[in-house]
Parts: C-alpha cells; structure tokens; sequence
C-alpha cells in the first residue's frame, strides 16, 4: 500500500501504531470508546489515551478521564493541531508536545538486506524475543545506536530509535533503521510506520519516509514537560 493511500485512515494507523509500540514496550493495552488506550507502567505508571480527529463530544470524555490523574496523557493525531489545542484549554488540559508526527513508508523502498558498518570499532547485535525484533550498535561495552521493530498485520511499526549523542552525526540512525528492516523482511511486511521527532523526522524523510498527521500530547500535569520522551 502507498503512504497517499495509507494516509486515508489515520484511525487505523491509530490502532496498528498502539498495537505495535505496545508490544515493543509490553504495555498492556485496552479500548475507550472507539480509540486505543496503552498503560504506561516503565514510565508514567498510568493511562495514556489516544485518539485520531476525535469528535468535541469524544474529546470531552477522554479529556475527563484525562484529568482524572496528573500523569495520564491524550495523545491527540490531526492535521488542525489549533483546533485540539483549543479544546485542550476549554478541559483544563496543557500541551506537553506537538512537536512529534506520525510517518509512514512503502517498505518495498527500502534496503531488504543486512547493512555492514564500515567502522571496525563498532559491533552489530541483533536478537527477536516474544515477535520483537530488537537491534543495537556498540563501541566496546558502550551503547551507541539501538531500536526495535515489530510487525502487525504486515505493517512494520519501528519504535526507541535512539542515537546516543556521543555517537551522533555518524550515520548510525540510518544504519539502524536498515538493521531493523532487514530484520522485519523475515515477515511478510508491506508498510512502515512510526512517530517520529523532530530530529527524527530528518531522518526518516532521508530514509523516503511520508509524513501523516501531527502529534498533540496533552495532560492535566501544568509543569511543561515534554511527554513525548518518556
């Protein structure tokens, strides 16, 4: 399937993304309505809902339960960031990050096979447990570059791409990313997806990943932390 074509249910992008960064997580996962909502255990230790161009009505009960606790999160996906943002102010919620998108790709464009590091010093591992593929870089004993990726109903949903910073600007965020692809080609896979930050976005665009929609977080919490990196 193209991303144009993908890009024409974000809900059921919604449902296969949790589906998958869930499993890579282990969160344990359960339905609101008509949206996907993930337990946050490792971090927050409570709820974070989701939901895809939610109706006022649909948004007022899950920025109600929302509220409920300072820690939980609505993670809202839209192209009209203002107008959630203004709903967001009516229910007493603040924006903790806007800052991430959700991305797609035509896994057909992308490199199938094992890349090789050019970089003697630097050692490859890669290990699947409980269907997730999981990969990572290391100097000697020192993490460099590491991520996971899963696959759900032939879609590849590629979550904790992470560069360490004394490893950036080395091209190991493509390396990875190629590790991981190599790895999901053991499924029958036909699309990519993923959230992606900003300094992300550079990269995944490079990689000939499409941009779908744009990542509203928001909380009860009035401290401004970016939940987005938790």
């Amino acid at each position: 399937m193209t991303p144009e074509a993908m890009v024409g249910d974000i809900t059921h992008l919604l449902e296969v993304w949790v589906a998958g960064w869930a499993a890579c997580r282990g969160y344990e996962t359960r339905t609101e309505g008509r949206f996907p909502a993930a337990l946050r255990a490792d971090t927050t230790g409570d709820w974070e809902y989701f939901a895809s161009d939610p109706t006022d009505a649909e948004f007022a009960d899950l920025a109600a339960k929302t509220a409920e606790a300072p820690k939980r999160v609505l993670t809202v996906l839209t192209n009209d960031v203002g107008r959630y943002k203004l709903l967001a102010e009516q229910h007493n919620l603040n924006a903790t990050s806007a800052s991430q998108t959700m991305m797609v790709v035509d896994m057909e464009t992308q490199d199938s096979e094992d890349p090789w590091l050019s970089d003697d010093d630097l050692s490859l591992k890669t290990w699947e447990s409980d269907g997730v593929h999981f990969a990572e870089v290391r100097s000697g004993d020192t993490l460099a570059v590491s991520g996971r990726v899963v696959v759900i109903n032939g879609t590849a949903v590629f979550d904790k791409i992470v560069t360490e910073p004394s490893f950036q600007r080395r091209g190991l965020g493509s390396f990875i990313m190629k590790a991981l692809a190599a790895q999901a080609f053991s499924h029958d896979v036909e699309d990519g997806l993923l959230l992606a930050s900003l300094d992300g976005q550079k990269l995944y665009s490079h990689l000939g990943w499409s941009s779908v929609c744009h990542v509203l977080m928001l909380s009860a919490c009035d401290e401004g932390s970016d939940l987005s990196v938790v």
